[in-house]
Order: structure tokens, then C-alpha cells, then sequence
């Protein structure tokens, strides 16, 4: 590897730890500087890290010099604005997903970044998972068959937000997975939702999204269950999936289970449908953390002048279907096109 790529991390709450942890063990990075509006959070960056700066203004970051990068986790509506004035300073950009409030302001950042030849990337953390890579590799290869539905539930107790709904905090990771897996792109969506705390936004969603073939895809989330639950079902005309985020070992299985249709067409009610039920395995995964991945692959595109595998368009198509889902959900579940034209898979 070439010189030492140096990152600044802005907010050091609940992500940025882990992102300053990682980036601090990749051999080709290290993090000069922190900044949270929190002293007391950047006396924990202090006793941790002796050696990284700290500050409360995070203009000292697009400031210095001698950084090359940042790493934004902080609330999703101030995304935007650090992010371009990141990029305005010549930093290269990881930002936490989402990646912003508006899809116009993510077409701003992604002009800004392709104007100044500068790394975008979203920090879509389920995407470098062994399992969804497993997943994703599975469905290019054609070994599941055409698929028939992508069905999704993340739920549990807690963390309620103040400034975006539920969909925006939790269902953003199984659209992200979901934009990674699938070939096809959703053509309208339709969401439902309510909240049961006055004045705040919705603590319970469902979304569905429409394709062009007869694939459905269903998430639903949820801050108000009483147990957690990340499962995710993939069928096709072949095999199934069943990937399930909180099992220790066995995240990813395989069914090759599935139906048979038997019969003349013509006569509908003559038509037999066989069941056919086959084993189970369940693949062996790279067990790398997430965010190492990510880190490695994010310091190879700033290197190597590559796109990211998460890159604006990427963000900018989780956006616009988070948009319409929140528009959908407003009136009801009005079902609302989606249009993701000139956003390149």
C-alpha cells in the first residue's frame, strides 16, 4: 500500500466509535482527528487513542491539510451539509446511510464528488456481511431460480428516533441489502404506517415494492415489538433463502424447497401443483467484520480511483424509495412510481 490515508470522523455517538476503532487497525489508515459537539465524548476518543486529535468544531477537520479523508455518523439531516463542505475541502467522503433527507441533495453530492474526482460512498454496513455477499451471489448465479419475493422483518423494542420515521432508521438496511441482491429495481412502492407517540414519527411501517416481472417485496419495521427479530426471506423457482442476522453461525440457509406445476394450463382447474421439499445447507460465510471490509474497500477506492460497491447512486436509489414510501404512508399507502431512471444498478 501507498502512503497513509488520513480520516477525520465526525461524531463520536453510537457508530462513530466503531468507525474510528476500524479505521485505527487498517494497515494504510489512521485517524488524526475526531470532532463531536460532546466534550465529554471526546475525552473518551483521548483516554482511547492518545495520539488522535480531538475537537469540537468539525471545520478544524475540512481545514486540516493533512486529511484525506472523513467518515460522517451523525443525524441524517446534517448529513448533506458536512458532506459537501467535506467535499468542497477536497476530502474524500464516507457518509452513514441515510445517505441524506432529499434525493436532491443527494444528486448535489454526487455532481460535487464527480466534479472534484472524489470518493462518495454510503456507508450501507450490511452490504461488505458475508452473508449478504453469499446472498447476492447466489441470486447472480442464477442458483435460486427466478425469484419470486423478497420478504423482510426488523423489529424491536427501542430506539426511538426524533427526526426520521422508522423506515428511515430501520427499514434503510433491508432496502440497501435488498439493492444489493436484486438485479431487478422497483418500479412503485406502497406504504402503510402510524405512530403511537404523539407529535412523533411513525414507530411502525409497512412497505411494499412493485417490480416490472411478478417479484414482490415486502419490509416491514418496527421500534414497538417486544422481542428483536432481522429475518429475511428470499424464494425463487428453485431454492429459498432464509437469512437470519442474529444467528450466531448458521446466518444464511438454503432451502431447496419449492413447488412444481403439473398439468395442462388451459384447464386451470385441472392444474396440480407438486410440493417439493429438499434439503437444507447452510453455506460457510467470511466472517470479516462489516465495517473492516467496508474500510479496506473504501481506502482501495480512494487508491485505486475505483467506485465504491456503495457509491452515491446506490444511496441516492435507497432515498428515493425511502421519499415515496414516507409520501405513500402519508395518504394511506397510495401506491407512487418510482422512478429510478438515470440511477445506474
Amino acid at each position: 500500500m501507498g502512503n497513509v490515508i488520513n480520516i477525520g470522523v465526525i461524531g463520536y455517538g453510537y457508530w462513530g466509535p466503531n468507525l474510528v476503532r476500524n479505521f485505527s487497525e487498517l494497515p494504510g489508515a489512521q485517524v488524526r482527528m475526531v470532532s463531536d459537539f460532546k466534550p465529554e465524548l471526546l475525552a473518551k476518543v483521548q483516554a482511547r487513542y492518545p495520539s488522535i486529535q480531538v475537537t469540537t468544531d468539525c471545520r478544524d477537520i475540512f481545514a486540516d491539510p493533512k486529511i484525506d479523508a472523513v467518515a460522517i455518523a451523525t443525524p441524517v439531516s446534517t448529513h448533506f451539509d458536512l458532506a459537501l463542505a467535506a467535499l468542497k475541502a477536497g476530502k474524500h467522503v464516507m457518509v452513514e446511510k441515510p445517505m441524506t433527507v432529499t434525493s436532491e441533495q443527494a444528486l448535489r453530492l454526487m455532481e460535487e464528488a464527480e466534479r472534484r474526482d472524489l470518493v462518495l460512498m454510503v456507508d450501507h454496513t450490511f452490504v461488505y456481511t458475508g452473508a449478504v455477499r453469499k446472498m447476492r451471489e447466489l441470486v447472480a448465479n442464477n442458483g435460486l431460480g427466478d425469484i419470486y419475493y423478497y420478504d423482510s422483518v426488523r423489529v424491536n423494542l427501542g430506539l426511538f428516533q426524533h427526526d426520521v420515521n422508522v423506515l428511515w432508521d430501520l427499514a434503510v438496511h433491508d432496502l440497501s441489502i435488498m439493492d444489493y441482491i436484486l438485479q431487478a429495481k422497483p418500479r412503485a412502492v406502497s406504504a402503510t404506517g402510524v405512530s403511537h407517540i404523539p407529535g412523533k414519527p411513525e414507530n411502525i411501517a409497512y412497505l411494499t415494492l412493485f417490480f416490472d416481472s411478478n417479484l414482490i417485496a415486502h419490509l416491514h419495521a418496527n421500534w414497538l415489538a417486544p422481542v428483536k427479530v432481522r429475518r429475511t426471506l428470499i424464494s425463487g423457482s428453485q431454492k429459498m433463502i432464509v437469512y437470519d442476522d442474529l444467528e450466531v453461525s448458521e446466518k444464511v440457509k438454503i432451502y431447496d424447497k419449492g413447488i412444481t406445476l403439473n398439468g395442462d394450463t388451459e384447464k386451470v382447474y385441472e392444474m396440480l401443483i407438486g410440493y417439493r421439499t429438499g434439503d437444507m445447507w447452510a453455506p460457510k460465510l467470511e466472517m470479516t467484520e462489516a465495517l473492516r471490509t467496508e474500510g479496506l474497500h473504501f481506502l482501495r477506492c480512494i487508491e485505486q480511483g475505483e467506485r465504491p460497491i456503495t457509491d452515491g447512486e446506490a444511496g441516492l436509489r435507497v432515498v428515493k424509495i425511502l421519499e415515496a414510501a414516507t409520501k405513500s404512508m402519508k395518504e394511506q399507502g397510495r401506491l407512487v412510481e418510482l422512478d429510478l431512471a438515470g440511477v445506474i444498478a
